[in-house]
Formats: structure tokens, C-alpha cells, sequence
């Protein structure tokens, strides 16, 4: 079984006062979007790339419809990274 490693790095900063109403954390930057659930590990993911980067491949459109079940209907792209989308996530959760 692959293993899939994913990469995340917090920064954490004060920026002026720290606010009392806050009750969740926000994102102040980021890139890439995740690879889609239920790739098969390191290795789907890396055929799943292979696929998208190359339109002539058979199972192009099958891959690229397949992936948009995570993307909420948006075609897969790895460069997608849309930080108000995050925070409205980041927004549910209560520390």
C-alpha cells in the first residue's frame, strides 16, 4: 500500500490585537488543492496526475469527471486554492 504524505504548514503570527470574538483559525495563505478522496495512495494520485496532464490519454475525461465528486463540481486542477472557500470551512469549526 502507498503511503500519501501531505504537507501542512502552520504560521502562526499576531497581527495587531488579538480578538476576543474569534473562535476559529483563518487561513492567510495558501496553494494546491488536495488530491481527491479515495485516490489509492502515492501511486493513484501520480497516475491521476499523469491522466489530467495529458488530454490525449483514453481516460482522460472518465478521470477528470471521476475527481469532480471532490471538487464540487469544479474540473480537478492541482493549482486551485481558494482561501475564502477554506476559511467558510475553517469558520464551522469552535475551538
Amino acid at each position: 500500500m502507498d503511503s500519501c504524505i501531505h504537507e501542512i504548514v502552520l504560521l502562526l503570527r499576531k497581527v495587531g490585537g488579538f480578538d476576543e470574538e474569534l473562535k476559529h483559525p483563518i487561513c492567510m495563505h495558501g496553494k494546491h488543492y488536495r488530491p481527491p478522496e479515495d485516490i489509492d495512495g502515492e501511486g493513484g494520485y501520480k497516475e491521476l496526475l499523469n491522466i489530467i496532464n495529458d488530454p490525449n490519454h483514453v481516460a482522460y475525461d472518465e478521470i477528470l469527471s471521476w475527481a469532480k465528486k471532490d471538487t464540487g463540481g469544479r474540473k480537478f486542477d492541482t493549482e486551485y486554492f481558494y482561501k475564502a472557500e477554506i476559511n467558510r470551512k475553517l469558520a464551522k469549526i469552535n475551538f
